[in-house]
Parts: C-alpha cells; sequence; structure tokens
C-alpha cells in the first residue's frame, strides 16, 4: 500500500507546472527561512536539484533542520558577493528564487543599515551573479506586498502603483522592487530575450502568509505558538491591523508558476506579480486569533497597545487579479481551512513530535485539483 501511495505521489507531482523543474537545477538563496524550507520540500518533490544559499537557520526550532531535505546546503550571506558568485560558478543553476531577505519591519526600525544591505545590495548581488552566469534561464525576485506606497485605502494595490514604503523594511522593498526593474530594463530586456541575452526576470509579491514552522519574531502566529508552548498568554499589540492573510503554499504556487512560465521562454511573464487571498480574508489580527484558538482551546492573549511603538500600517491589500487572468491562478485554501491548517501543524508538532509539512502539500495540490485550480 504504503509503495503504491508513493507511486501516485510521484504522478500527481510529475503533472505540476508541466514537470519544468525536473532535474533541473534550482538555486533558492534564503532557503533556511520559512518560505525558502517550503519550497525547498516542494521542489525537492519536483524532482528538483535543489541549491540553496542563506545564512544558518534564523530560529530554533528551524522547519528547513526539522525537514531534513536531501539538498545541497551552502551557507553565506548575499552580502557576500565573492562566496555567492563562487556559488553560481560551481552549480550553474537553470533559475533562481531569490527569498535571502532581512524581514522584520520592527528590526529594520532597529537596524536600517542592515535592513537596506541586505535587501537592497543583496538583491543587486543575486542580480550580477545572475548577468554573469549563462546558465541562468530564469530569476523569480521575491519582494513583499509592504514594496507599495501604503495609503491606508481599502482597495487592493496592483502591480504598476507607486513604490513607496514608511519604514525601513518596506522601503527597502520597494526599492529591491525598483533594482529588479532597472536591470529587467538595462540587461534582461524582454524585447531583446534571444538575441542579446538569454534570462526572463519577474518578481512576486504576496501578503502575509501562515503555515506551520515559522517561529520568526514578531510574527502573530508565531508569537501565539512561542506562547502556548510555554503556557503563557501572547500579548496582541496592534488588534485591528487588517492584513491579507493566505497560507505560504499559495504564495509559493504563485512563485512556481511565474518560474515556469519563464523557463518556457515566454518573456510576457518578465514583470511584477501579486498573489494575495481572497477580499474575505482580509481580517484583523484579534479575529486570526480567535481563528486559531477555535482549533486550540490553550490559546489565551491579551490586547497591550502601547502608543509609543514604532509605526505599522493598519490596512493593506493586494489585487491578483492580473495573476487570475493572466496566469489562471487564485487561492486554493480560503480564510478558515488556512487557520486550521497552520494551527494542526503546530498542535501535532508540540504535542506529536509530527511534522505535517509534506502532508500539507500534498493536501493543497489535491485540493486545488479538486477546484480544478492549475
Amino acid at each position: 500500500m504504503e509503495f503504491w501511495e508513493k507511486a501516485m505521489d510521484g504522478l500527481e507531482m510529475n503533472t505540476l507546472f508541466s514537470n519544468i523543474y525536473k532535474n533541473k537545477t534550482v538555486l533558492i538563496t534564503g532557503h533556511t527561512g520559512f518560505k525558502g524550507s517550503w519550497i525547498s520540500l516542494w521542489l525537492k518533490k519536483l524532482g528538483a536539484k535543489v541549491v540553496g544559499y542563506s545564512l544558518p537557520a534564523p530560529t530554533d526550532p528551524s522547519h528547513f533542520e526539522l525537514l531534513n531535505l536531501d539538498i545541497v546546503s551552502i551557507l553565506g550571506d548575499i552580502r557576500d558577493k565573492k562566496k555567492l558568485v563562487q556559488t553560481f560558478t560551481d552549480y550553474k543553476p537553470d533559475i533562481v528564487f531569490h527569498l535571502a531577505a532581512q524581514t522584520l519591519v520592527r528590526y529594520s526600525y532597529k537596524n536600517p543599515i542592515e535592513t537596506f544591505e541586505t535587501n537592497v545590495m543583496g538583491t543587486i548581488n543575486i542580480l550580477e551573479a545572475c548577468r554573469h552566469t549563462p546558465s541562468v534561464k530564469a530569476v523569480v525576485i521575491v519582494t513583499s506586498d509592504k514594496c507599495y506606497e501604503n495609503k491606508e485605502w481599502i482597495w487592493g494595490y496592483r502591480e504598476n502603483d507607486p513604490m513607496g514604503g514608511h519604514d525601513p523594511y518596506s522601503t527597502s522593498k520597494g526599492c529591491a522592487e525598483l533594482v529588479t526593474g532597472s536591470y529587467r530594463s538595462s540587461f534582461f530586456n524582454p524585447d531583446e530575450y534571444k538575441k542579446s541575452h538569454n534570462t526572463l526576470i519577474a518578481s512576486c509579491r504576496a501578503g502575509n502568509v501562515l503555515g506551520g514552522g515559522d517561529w520568526a519574531e514578531d510574527r502573530i502566529i508565531p508569537d501565539v505558538m512561542r506562547a502556548v508552548s510555554k503556557n503563557e498568554k501572547v500579548i496582541i499589540r496592534n488588534p485591528h491591523a487588517i492584513r491579507p492573510w493566505q497560507h505560504v503554499l499559495e504564495s509559493l504556487s504563485g512563485y512556481l508558476s511565474v518560474g515556469q512560465k519563464l523557463l518556457e521562454g515566454k518573456k510576457e511573464v518578465a514583470e511584477a506579480w501579486n498573489f494575495g487571498p481572497v477580499n474575505e480574508d482580509y481580517i484583523e489580527v484579534e479575529k486570526v486569533v480567535n481563528h486559531i484558538k477555535s482549533h486550540w482551546n490553550k490559546v489565551q492573549y491579551e490586547i497591550q497597545i502601547n502608543p509609543t511603538n514604532f509605526h505599522e500600517a493598519n490596512i493593506l491589500k493586494l489585487d491578483y487579479s492580473k495573476a487570475y487572468t493572466k496566469l489562471k491562478w487564485k487561492p486554493v485554501w480560503h480564510g478558515s481551512k488556512t487557520f486550521e491548517m497552520t494551527t494542526m501543524w503546530y498542535r501535532m508538532f508540540y504535542e506529536k513530535n509530527t511534522i505535517l509539512s509534506s502532508s500539507d502539500l500534498d493536501t493543497f495540490i489535491n485540493d486545488a485539483r479538486k477546484k480544478n485550480i492549475e
């Protein structure tokens, strides 16, 4: 029975993304982080030769270390241009997914120089390495929904809205988008594809991703789960903030879809893309915590609003109409399912020492098929 289940699992994976990733060398920066570990798992199941380049796992526990994936894992800083270029030279990737970043808003206030060096110069180093590596045919630069100039309005931002940012993190992500656009126009112009170069570049912006295995600081789900593990109340500092909540696999499915199209030489995809949830999944932080609590009654919280806290946006929405129309992409799991799957991952980890990541991925793929989502 187990043999046939694995065989069917392999057949399912072979039909995803036109099987484009099988035997491709895929370089992932930030593979030891939350998103990076999940996309490493998915690409490994797709049959890719995964090469990761990142700082050591940023948290303990670490999702990446728990997965124990059979991939090439190189510990390095994207600000270390020499080591980065050597990695490209040694492994000759076909496609690059750039996820390495300083990802926290409040940390960026305390460490603005590090944030800009990592998120702006780090992205430039990646693009330079790609520019001088002939094997690279596709590049997906992952930034953030916070790259937009946030006017705190109720409409979702579109890909052609202005870049901006109040805090250093948001501004650095806006800068990374501008840098990516500059390199695309100057060195990887789609109009010159197959003439003066053979590389297509896109950037991707996603919402607030949830899912098992995230233990980063200053994120609501990890904060909740850490508190539960210690039988403590979690402190909610911004209960009415509205965010685009989505499972991590939603955004990764978008990144992989973009990567597929780039590898297929579809130069019209070499631009910016939003991947966000349906409108009903833009809800307040306190409501998210109560959703989690409904699946794990050990969750307890306390609201402590500190007026001296650094500025954080109160509302932020993404419009994914472009991805829906041109990529046929749309969310698989809506909010209630996302919160359930996320909570059960942590609950099984803390109560049973079980890692559900692989089975969660299989469930996500099966649910997408049931809904006829490509």
